[in-house]
């Protein structure tokens, strides 16, 4: 739909507690490095290069999350009639199998009707409304999904 998403509250609180436990994985790789002025030989010094890059890693992801939970807070939901994060979608496929949807940021094993924003489907749906005919790309090959109903966003 470009620009920010909103978010859905699992979502949110699943960032969260994802930016959290980054946090402490930092606090536990930081108080790990020793510093350039330190003793050691070239396993020592490729080990504290490791948990340099680590730590680089780690800022960049918490950086990501942190944007992403900013950027939700000001977006904007879907307007009425339109599929956005945290729509539930009824849709129809080429092969007239029915399925309800979730539209979701993060995904879960435990719901297998949750779609990802970011997934060729959910990417599909996002800003179209109820009879609209969307096509997406699966393993098999493109295919074709009709908008049957649409709940909430």
């Amino acid at each position: 739909m470009g620009g920010p998403e909103p978010i859905s509250a699992e979502g949110r609180r699943a960032l969260e507690q994802q930016l959290s436990d980054l946090h402490a994985e930092r606090r536990d790789v930081a108080a790990t490095l020793v510093g350039d002025d330190a003793p050691g030989d070239h396993a020592d010094q490729a080990d504290e290069l490791q948990r340099a890059d680590d730590l680089r890693r780690l800022d960049a992801r918490i950086e990501d999350i942190t944007l992403r939970l900013h950027q939700a807070a000001v977006a904007r939901p879907a307007p009425a009639g339109v599929v956005g994060v945290g729509s539930t979608v009824t849709v129809r496929f080429a092969d007239g199998a029915v399925q309800s949807v979730a539209i979701g940021e993060i995904a879960s094993a435990d719901d297998e009707n949750l779609v990802t924003e970011d997934s060729p489907l959910g990417r599909a749906l996002l800003g179209h409304r109820v009879g609209d005919t969307v096509s997406f790309e699966t393993p098999q090959g493109g295919t074709d999904a009709t908008v049957v109903s649409l709940e909430g966003a």
